[in-house]
Order: structure tokens, then C-alpha cells, then sequence
């Protein structure tokens, strides 16, 4: 049966995909420019003839940037951070969702720890007691002053508590009937249903962690500790500094002057340092809506 679709309806879907591809156009083009001009050859890039195809197409600037030894101290630091933030985010979260999740008689503080966590949410300390605290608990200048400050993201701890809470409560009783205690159902029963949840907040703790900058900025006293974000600022902010400092460095490098300059090496720093999330947001992205959409449904 064929349904016969209004004149206002077919009016209302031509705007609504106009408005869509705008927006995602918006979204990529610019990235379109981004990758154009770090292979463009610089003079290309200085005359502003590049748009979303590369003139005098080269990969010396991929060649010049990943020769530098910053940008790559940089990138391990990233990585690290990433690395050890995610499973330090993933281990709080699920040992703080759980508790959370049961009933008021099955823990009797759950109340006063459901509003200890939400206030955080609603009230930050502030930029001066926050670095007052990382400075007097001796973490200035280290890989876990990146780390614990943001160590128990609550916005993911709410979704993953809102799951559990929404699973069968049949499933727990049948496995405490057969002799498991809390622990082994937490590992064996409710982690395997949380699977979709889990695979969110893990993208969202990788996203934050790998984007963010004004953590390496204020508790990062020297250059050669910087995140990769951190350092990728420093050299956006003043980049024909950045390009004169380097070139300065070894005159083995000298050959690739005459094909990148300050914008084509900004250009495939940044693209580089796209990479990692394109990598894991499509092993992510099929269990993201299911996760996030079921985690908000309250039981």
C-alpha cells in the first residue's frame, strides 16, 4: 500500500535534509582544508590557491614533523595518558555504578552518595583550589596530575549506574542463588550486559583524555612534558616561532625548506592528531546511541 505523503511533509523533509548537509558540510570541509593543505606544496599554501585539494601535492611536511623530536615526546605522553586515564576512568566508574545502582534496602547510604556525586556535576571547585591540590599533593610536573584530577568522570558514572539499574534484577538473584558473592557478579553477570554503556563511556573518556590541553598547560611546567593537544596550541598560537625555532635545530632538516613552511607543518600536526579518534570511533560508534539511549532510561 502506498501511503500518499503531504505537500507540507515533502516541504518539511526537503528543508530538514538542506539543514543536515549544511551542517555536516560545515563539519568536514573544513577538515577537507586541513588535509589539502599539509600536502600542498608551500608556496601553494602561501598564496592561498589551496582549497580542498592539494596543489603541488608532497608529504614533506609529514616528513619534517615527525622528524621532530617535540612532537613526538608529545605524542608518547598523549598515548600514555590516554592509555592509563581510560582504564582508571573505566575501573572508578564501574566500581562507583554499581553500589549506586541498588536499591535504598540494599545500601543504606545511597542516598548521601547519589547527592555527594551529583553536586559535583553542579558545583566545580574552581581553577585555584584545583591547582592548589595537584601542587600540594606532589603532582606537579607528572603523568597522574593529567589523570586523577578528572579520574571519576560522573556524567559517564550516572549512565553506566542508570544501565544497571535498568538490567533484570532476576539475573542477580539467580547467581547469588548459585553461590556468587557481589564481586563475581559484577564481573560475570552485569558487565557482559553492560557491553553497549561501557563501549560510550570508553569513548567519551578516550575523546577527553586525548583532547585535552588546559590540564597539560597548568600543571606542565616545561615544554618537553606537554601533552600533544598542549603542544599542538603552542605551536598554533605562534607558528612561524615554532618553524623558525625548529629549522634552527639541525641543518640536516634544511632540505625540506624548500617544500613546507609554518602552515603546511601546522597543518599536518593537527591531522595527525586526528588520527587516533578516526581510529576508534568506528570500532565504537555502532554500540554509542544504543549505550547512551538506554543508559538514560531511569528504572
Amino acid at each position: 500500500m502506498k501511503i500518499k505523503t503531504s505537500t507540507s511533509r515533502k516541504v518539511f523533509m526537503a528543508f530538514n535534509y538542506l539543514i543536515l548537509t549544511t551542517l555536516s558540510l560545515l563539519c568536514i570541509l573544513p577538515f577537507i582544508n586541513v588535509l589539502a593543505i599539509s600536502f600542498s606544496d608551500k608556496i601553494a599554501v602561501t598564496e592561498r590557491r589551496v582549497g580542498f585539494w592539494p596543489v603541488g601535492f608532497n608529504t614533506a611536511a609529514y616528513s619534517f614533523i615527525l622528524s621532530q623530536p617535540a612532537f613526538l615526546r608529545s605524542l608518547l605522553i598523549s598515548l600514555e595518558r590516554t592509555a592509563i586515564g581510560v582504564v582508571v576512568n573505566l575501573i572508578l566508574i564501574i566500581l562507583t555504578a554499581y553500589p549506586l545502582s541498588k536499591t535504598k534496602s540494599e545500601f543504606r547510604a545511597r542516598g548521601f552518595f547519589s547527592w555527594f556525586y551529583v553536586v559535583t556535576i553542579l558545583f566545580s571547585p574552581g581553577l585555584i583550589p584545583g591547582y592548589l591540590v595537584v601542587y600540594y599533593t606532589g603532582l606537579m610536573n607528572s603523568i597522574w596530575a593529567l589523570i586523577l584530577p578528572g579520574a571519576l568522570p560522573v556524567f559517564s558514572m550516572l549512565v553506566v549506574m542508570n544501565y544497571i539499574r535498568g538490567l533484570p534484577k532476576e539475573l542477580e538473584e539467580a547467581a547469588y542463588i548459585d553461590g556468587a558473592n557481589h564481586v563475581q557478579t559484577l564481573i560475570k553477570v552485569i558487565l557482559p550486559l553492560c557491553a553497549p554503556t561501557l563501549a560510550t563511556v570508553t569513548l567519551f573518556s578516550f575523546v577527553g583524555h586525548w583532547n585535552s590541553w588546559y590540564d597539560g598547560m597548568m600543571y606542565m611546567s616545561t615544554v618537553d612534558k606537554y601533552p600533544l593537544q598542549t603542544y599542538l596550541r603552542t605551536v598554533i598560537i605562534n607558528p612561524e616561532s615554532f618553524f623558525r625555532n625548529v629549522t634552527n635545530v639541525s641543518s640536516n632538516l634544511a632540505v625540506y625548506l624548500g617544500l613546507v613552511n609554518a602552515r603546511t607543518t601546522s597543518a599536518a600536526q593537527l591531522f595527525l592528531a586526528m588520527i587516533p579518534i578516526m581510529l576508534a570511533y568506528p570500532f565504537l560508534q555502532k554500540h554509542f546511541t544504543t549505550g547512551l539511549v538506554l543508559g538514560s532510561v531511569k528504572g
